[in-house]
């Protein structure tokens, strides 16, 4: 009985993942994320939209002069937070 409970309590779990899941941005978000990221000395990264409703968009492992950085953007394009990574 204890198994079937945990089976059933995984399988909620993992339905509901994908739901929780960022989204990638669009063609011209990913235009105007590169062109913020120019601004700013850096380049590539895995980029990704909040599924939230904030707009922010979160860049893993941009490539800059300094480093290598994650870097949130809010929903006009502009710097919020870089962390070295």
């Amino acid at each position: 009985m204890t198994r079937l409970l945990l089976a059933c309590g995984c399988a909620l779990f993992l339905s509901f993942t994908p739901a929780l899941a960022d989204e990638k941005p669009s063609d011209a978000e990913a235009k105007k994320i590169q062109e913020a990221l120019t601004q700013i000395g850096c380049s590539g990264g895995e980029s990704e939209k909040e599924s939230e409703a904030t707009g922010v968009f979160e860049i893993d492992d941009a490539k800059c002069k300094d480093g290598q950085f994650d870097i949130k953007l809010d929903k006009d394009f502009k710097l919020m937070s870089m962390t070295r990574d």
